[in-house]
């Protein structure tokens, strides 16, 4: 086993064959995929090149030197750039005093450097990799897990063994969000930079086996439509069924479980949005990314006060309100969970359009949810809604004959009433296709006489 900041990466056992191998931020770093014969599980490795033991004796001299040597970046400099510059001068003068020094990698020992100042120190690799969407510790002794898009839960071949590590750890990464844990305050819900979700508890305050900690990554490059498409997470002819919906400012819910990609095909959906529409989106977390310039977005804020003080508390609810003032002709809610639901309806009810998700396998379900507590939607605002789809992970073979983790929208429904829903399209597993019945839509009925077109489907 060899220790690291902490954490214990764990030896492979000889059972496993690897599967997969990709650069995380070559040469230094790679990601492994392994299976094991025997039980027929995964596991997801980082392959990091290791420090001698003269490296890592000189590695402890220069992060000493660094936290004695290395100031606050002015203001307006690049944090990034300005660490890189002056890691660089501490290292060139370290390595003149040492003279010749054969033994010693310099650009390597920069390399560990730069993860564990500025990066996330041992999982750093792992928020490198653009596969993984989730990364959990639940606790000490046991392994750091992955979501990845193409195996989907794995565990990995780190492991923090030390209770103070842990903690250590999770108080850093709240510092890095602009937040603080400890024991009086033993949650943390915050943004890590690059817009990553953190959430986290702190010692055994609210756990048995000490300090968690998961963080949700954020993609840069936001999944369009298209990418859908390509991915046959839906079919040409529902992405022009939803951009139809969209340009006539159809209000549409977004369905799914936690993982299924909801936020997902909801930011690839309010991308049709047409770009002079005014659209506001009001979410918790900042995760949405909408290739627009008439868009405000809004984010809650959490109380000020200690306990049950709700001081300074800017919720869903207070913006879909504000939001009004706007005048949008599109209001984005990145998830309904409680009163803000009535809001959104009664926003939409005076004539905006409206997107948002909720926590659903079905319209059913969804319609139950809406109006039951803590929502208390009134049936009759139900017709105010026109659509609703459901996205859903599914395990499909692949045509070499492995199987293979895909999501897929799997039906799509037009609302015209409470309790009427009709099924306009479903996803066939049999053979991986999208099928239509477009002569039951009246949404497209309604948009084909404003355009004083026939319907002749």
């Amino acid at each position: 086993m060899q220790r690291a900041g902490g954490a214990t990466f764990i030896e492979i056992g000889p059972n496993y064959k690897e599967v997969e191998r990709y650069p995380l931020n070559p040469p230094w770093a790679y990601a492994r995929i392994l299976f094991n014969k025997e039980n027929g599980t995964y596991l997801y490795a980082i392959d990091e090149v290791g420090l001698s033991p003269l490296e890592r004796k000189i590695y402890g001299i220069l992060m000493n030197i660094m936290i004695h040597e290395l100031q606050p970046p002015p203001s307006g400099v690049e944090i990034m750039q300005y660490f890189r510059e002056k890691a660089k001068e501490i290292l060139r003068k370290y390595a003149i005093r040492m003279g010749r020094t054969p033994g010693v990698s310099w650009a390597k020992m920069m390399y560990y450097i730069e993860r564990d100042v500025i990066g996330y120190g041992y999982i750093d690799p792992l928020m490198k990799d653009p596969f993984i969407e989730d990364i959990s510790c639940d606790g000490v002794g046991k392994p750091i897990y992955v979501w990845h898009r193409s195996y989907e839960s794995l565990p990995t071949n780190i492991r923090i063994d030390d209770e103070d590590a842990l903690d250590s750890f999770l108080v850093r990464l709240s510092h890095m969000a602009g937040a603080h844990i400890s024991v009086a305050f033993p949650i943390v819900d915050a943004i890590l930079p690059g817009g990553h979700r953190l959430a986290g508890t702190f010692k055994k305050e609210v756990t048995t086996k000490g300090s968690t900690f998961t963080i949700r990554k954020f993609r840069e490059d936001p999944i369009t439509l298209v990418d859908m498409i390509g991915w046959k997470n839906l079919s040409e002819e529902m992405g022009a069924y939803l951009w139809m919906m969209l340009e006539h400012k159809m209000t549409g819910l977004v369905l799914g479980v936690t993982g299924s990609g909801k936020t997902t095909a909801l930011n690839a959906i309010a991308s049709l949005i047409r770009p002079s529409m005014k659209v506001v989106t009001i979410e918790d977390t900042p995760e949405l990314r909408l290739p627009l310039e008439n868009w405000v977005q809004l984010v809650t804020r959490q109380s000020y006060g200690i306990g049950t003080e709700k001081i300074g508390e800017i919720n869903l609810f207070d913006l879909i309100k504000v939001s009004l003032r706007y005048r949008p002709d599109y209001i984005i809610v990145g998830e309904v969970r409680g009163e803000e639901a009535y809001a959104l309806m009664q926003a939409v009810a005076t004539g905006h359009g409206g997107l948002t998700t909720l926590h659903a396998e079905n319209v059913i379900q969804a319609v139950n949810r809406l109006t039951s507590e803590p929502m208390n939607t009134p049936k009759s605002f139900i017709p105010f809604l026109n659509f609703a789809l459901v996205t859903k992970r599914h395990m499909i073979i692949a045509p070499d004959g492995s199987f293979q983790i895909v999501r897929r929208i799997t039906n799509l429904w037009e609302i015209n009433d409470y309790g009427d829903y009709v099924e306009i399209f479903k996803w066939d597993p049999s053979e991986d296709v999208h099928r239509a019945e477009i002569s039951k839509s009246t949404m497209l009925k309604k948009i084909a006489e404003i355009r004083g077109k026939d319907w002749n489907w």
